[in-house]
């Protein structure tokens, strides 16, 4: 399970990498959130491992990673008026701003304030801070070399 989840991870960070720019991620406390009931599914998923490969990809690539820090409410914050409404139990999955009365989805809402929070809102790279020309990431990166090289970007 292990070595499938690495070969995930080192997958996914490959293709976002390649995709991407700029990626803004959230700076989870793994340690806190590994004392509680949640321990197994934390570290099934593996976070600070797969922060720490799109880290060093994008620092090789040219890429730029930004961490929003953990302490910054984004899945309690409307994304469309900026009201705080607080801690919400996880098995709501919508809620409805009590400021515009706008219907969100938790994830949604989060991953918007995530983009919003690291400067990632506009459609330049100038925004996020990047001043060098992109690299593309190759696809030798990823671990798995079996496959056939159809979509293969020069």
């Amino acid at each position: 399970m292990a070595d499938a989840r690495r070969e995930f991870h080192h997958q996914l960070s490959t293709k976002l990498i390649r995709e991407n720019q700029a990626i803004g991620v959230e700076d989870l406390a793994v340690r806190a959130l590994a004392r509680t009931r949640m321990a197994k599914s934390v570290h099934d998923a593996g976070w600070s491992q797969f922060v720490t490969m799109l880290q060093y990809k994008a620092q090789r690539y040219g890429r730029i990673l930004i961490k929003i820090g953990r302490f910054v409410p984004t899945s309690q914050t409307c994304h469309v008026c900026d009201r705080i409404d607080g801690l919400k139990p996880l098995h709501i999955r919508e809620w409805t701003c009590p400021g515009c009365h706008t219907v969100l989805d938790q994830e949604i809402n989060a991953a918007i304030n995530v983009k919003r929070a690291a400067g990632l809102g506009g459609h330049s790279l100038w925004s996020a801070g990047k001043t060098t020309a992109p690299v593309v990431a190759q696809r030798t990166e990823t671990g798995s070399h079996g496959l056939p090289d159809v979509a293969r970007v020069p």
